[in-house]
């Protein structure tokens, strides 16, 4: 009930304590009273309460993250578990966006540096902004986190992407097995250059696997930026030029192997591919759901428990406890059958009419 002040000098009522503290008003009502007459708060008009005492430790810090872009629904899934775990824990968040371009990233590290932050999570896209964004935080004295996208003298957190990688081509080499008799001819790696290599081993691990059970099958590798339209318009491309092969898919994340689905729908050729997705957002968990699909799964990495462990991460970096270069989320293959299981929260009655905009 104490740590819910900041400090010495703040003022809260009765509802704000309830609020950051997640304890029911009478029970706050009771408590605070009790703290008043002990001499730990006081009373300082009709409706506010200060701290009496001063806590040793008890000094809020201000953490600072930089979300991806508020359009994606992996990056929004992040920062509502990050905001979540900065209320649940007293901690002041101070939140900028950099709207998937590096040049916003830049200027959003600049605005963080500027509001004095403690310390830094940094969620952007681009790896060749990334020594430049963490040497604007060495400078200053910041500690870094570095989500998905590694960054010089940061510590990572993301997923162990070349062994998510394997996963997925594990789950293709099952179902070709069982529904093509092993005999697929094409893979099809849907990758995101601009990300740099850390995230292409999510497609190297996808294709070691497939080619320990399928050597001969052959690879087309294209960069769709991880977006469903490019990756849409790219897939729909490459299928007027090439033949008609059973096709196995992977992509970097869900939203570039949805666009590669609707690519194969339209052409008639749904029936000629499998796909595993990356991510489990939203929309690739709907698309599980749709009866004949060819999205066989979608490997979950829960971005909704990332804050807190982010949090975590900050906090024993600013009490420099050790902490390792690298912290890994855990991940899951969700299939038809478990997304109702892992996510019964979700809404099932959608319309399936994809519509390309």
């Amino acid at each position: 009930m104490l740590k819910a002040f900041a400090d010495e000098e703040e003022r809260l009522t009765l509802a704000e304590i309830s609020a950051r503290t997640k304890v029911e008003k009478t029970i706050v009502f009771r408590l605070v009273h009790t703290l008043e007459e002990e001499g730990l708060l006081r009373k300082v008009d009709a409706r506010h309460f200060c701290l009496n005492v001063r806590l040793m430790g008890g000094k809020r810090f201000r953490l600072g993250y930089a979300a991806q872009s508020s359009d994606s629904p992996f990056s929004a899934a992040v920062s509502d578990s990050l905001r979540r775990a900065a209320e649940k824990n007293n901690v002041d968040l101070i939140q900028v966006d950099n709207h998937y371009s590096a040049m916003a990233a830049l200027k959003a590290a600049e605005r963080l540096i500027a509001e004095r932050v403690n310390i830094a999570i940094e969620f952007q896209t681009y790896a060749k902004v990334a020594p430049l964004i963490s040497a604007l935080f060495q400078t200053a004295g910041i500690p870094l986190i570095a989500v998905e996208i590694p960054h010089p003298g940061a510590t990572f957190y993301g997923v162990d992407n070349y062994n998510v990688g394997r996963l997925a081509g594990q789950s293709l080499v099952r179902w070709a097995k069982k529904n093509w008799q092993g005999k697929a001819e094409q893979l099809l790696l849907l990758g995101l250059e601009i990300a740099g290599p850390l995230p292409q081993l999510r497609l190297s691990g996808a294709e070691a696997a497939i080619r320990e059970a399928l050597p001969a099958i052959s690879r087309v590798c294209l960069d769709t930026r991880g977006e469903f339209h490019r990756s849409f318009e790219t897939i729909r491309k490459h299928l007027r030029l090439r033949p008609v092969l059973k096709t196995l898919i992977v992509g970097v994340n869900d939203p570039a192997v949805l666009g590669a689905l609707r690519a194969f729908e339209e052409a008639g050729r749904s029936e000629l591919c499998a796909v595993v997705g990356l991510g489990a957002i939203p929309d690739a968990r709907m698309e599980l759901r749709r009866p004949g699909s060819r999205l066989i799964g979608s490997i979950a990495f829960f971005p909704e428990h990332y804050g807190e462990d982010l949090l975590r991460l900050a906090i024993d970096l600013l009490h420099k406890k050790h902490v390792p270069p690298a912290a890994y989320a855990r991940h899951q293959m969700v299939t038809p059958q478990l997304a109702n299981q892992l996510y019964p929260m979700d809404k099932c009655d959608v319309n399936w009419d994809y519509k390309i905009r």
